[in-house]
């Protein structure tokens, strides 16, 4: 009978040694399983976070060209603003110098009824001024005004064009 216990606890020792050893291959074969679906998922994570990131350098690069393209414009719009500003008050200066030298007078018409008010009837000439019309010089500092005040709506409609263009440029693009 010890031989029979001792044949038994043997086999028994066996079967519980094959039990663990199932058991842990099981939980190798399990764990190797479980581990390449974690690393299949890792990686396509990985691969989502790729091409986010790579749409968002394209989209930070897009920006940035038309951030360029907008600073250039207006770098170019504030030339040309400026170069009709300077333009214009150069001609602005050399009216207000023609105006004061006596070289260039400038005159109103005057109603045909007011004949006898102090008026120069002019000459016909081939500019297109009308038959017998009556004019009146103006007094050098009313011109000097008179140009002064023109000159600053043709500068406020510069500034006006340069703001219009600046809009159209930013809602309609370049």
């Amino acid at each position: 009978m010890k031989i029979d216990a001792v044949k038994w606890g043997g086999v028994l020792l066996i079967i519980l040694a094959l039990m663990a050893g199932s058991a842990w291959a099981a939980w190798e074969w399990e764990a190797n399983a479980s581990g390449q679906q974690l690393a299949t998922k890792e990686a396509a994570y990985q691969t989502e976070r790729t091409h986010l990131a790579n749409a968002n350098s394209a989209q930070i690069l897009a920006e940035q060209g038309k951030r360029l393209a907008l600073e250039q414009w207006l770098s170019a719009s504030d030339q040309s603003h400026y170069r009709a500003l300077t333009d214009e008050k150069t001609k602005q200066t050399r009216l207000r110098d023609r105006l004061a030298t006596a070289d260039l007078r400038l005159s109103v018409q005057l109603d045909a009824a007011a004949t006898g008010w102090d008026a120069v009837q002019t000459t016909t000439s081939p500019s297109g001024m009308v038959y017998g019309a009556y004019r009146a010089r103006l007094d050098p500092a009313h011109a000097q005004r008179i140009i002064g005040i023109a000159g600053d709506g043709d500068q406020g409609l510069i500034a006006l064009q340069a703001c219009q263009a600046y809009v159209r440029m930013t809602t309609h693009g370049p």
